[in-house]
């Protein structure tokens, strides 16, 4: 397997977290397992991946669900085919992917918009799925213009997906670290979850939301004009973080054209 995965036990519930290879992004997929099914989250960027995924998925021995896409950005969404079940989303992510277009794996393969957009829409609130509590929170600003948050209260869990990155460098291309500072703020107040799964990275604990202050604050003193300069201080700053190319990607954005997938 080229991806790494944690599994954390929780009692009623297993999370079993595959973070892809650096040069995938170090992008996380979750699968919540309960008493009698699994529940996916993201569908990782690289379809080699997302094949990965559903292999271990499967060795589990439940079904799938469904799988839940947290936001429109293509690492998160292009291996939900494969996936082979519904897709749910906030109603806004499910607009935003809509408006994008096919889309291609880094192997050259064509992923047309229609398999992976999602169908079912998530209503912000509370649903029991296999008697567990899931809460759907939606989040605006940030690491992406909207975003679902996903809370297992009775598990102390916080599926907060690309509103944390876990030793990983950050994709600013949203160019809204002020809103993002605000996200983590808002989301380390919450004292409830003492594990934080994140989109880039490994599962964390609470201590995750101060090294995201720390870097957001970094990154915004030392992001001028000059995207290469700004990519050699961050890394200078924070040596032994994974995924460089999440800079370059945020870099496209902000200082080049903007033909670059987004994380």
């Amino acid at each position: 397997m080229n991806g790494t995965v944690t599994v954390i036990d929780k009692g009623a519930v297993r999370i079993h977290s595959y973070m892809a290879p650096d040069d995938s992004l170090n992008v996380t997929t979750h699968l919540i397992e309960t008493p009698a099914r699994i529940v996916a989250v993201d569908a990782q960027y690289a379809l080699a991946c997302a094949d990965e995924v559903v292999a271990y998925a499967q060795g589990l021995g439940k079904p799938l669900d469904r799988l839940i896409i947290t936001h429109a950005h293509p690492d998160h969404f292009h291996g939900a085919a494969r996936f082979g079940t519904l897709v749910h989303a906030l109603a806004a992510v499910r607009d935003q992917i809509a408006a994008q277009g096919d889309a291609q794996d880094p192997t050259g393969a064509v992923i047309p918009l229609a398999d992976v957009t999602p169908t079912v829409e998530i209503t912000p609130g509370t649903e029991v799925i296999d008697g567990i509590p899931f809460v759907w929170e939606a989040h605006q600003g940030g690491e992406a213009a909207d975003e679902l948050v996903i809370k297992l209260p009775e598990q102390g869990v916080l599926v907060a997906q690309d509103l944390v990155y876990h030793a990983t460098h950050l994709f600013l291309g949203n160019n809204d670290i002020a809103g993002w500072t605000k996200a983590v703020a808002a989301l380390a107040a919450d004292t409830g979850y003492d594990t934080v799964l994140a989109g880039h990275g490994l599962p964390a604990g609470p201590e995750v939301f101060d090294q995201l202050r720390h870097y957001l604050a970094d990154a915004d003193e030392l992001l001028g004009d000059d995207g290469e300069a700004y990519k050699q201080a961050i890394t200078a700053r924070y040596p032994a973080f994974g995924g460089p190319f999440l800079i370059d990607i945020g870099n496209q954005y902000l200082f080049g054209t903007q033909n670059a997938e987004s994380a």
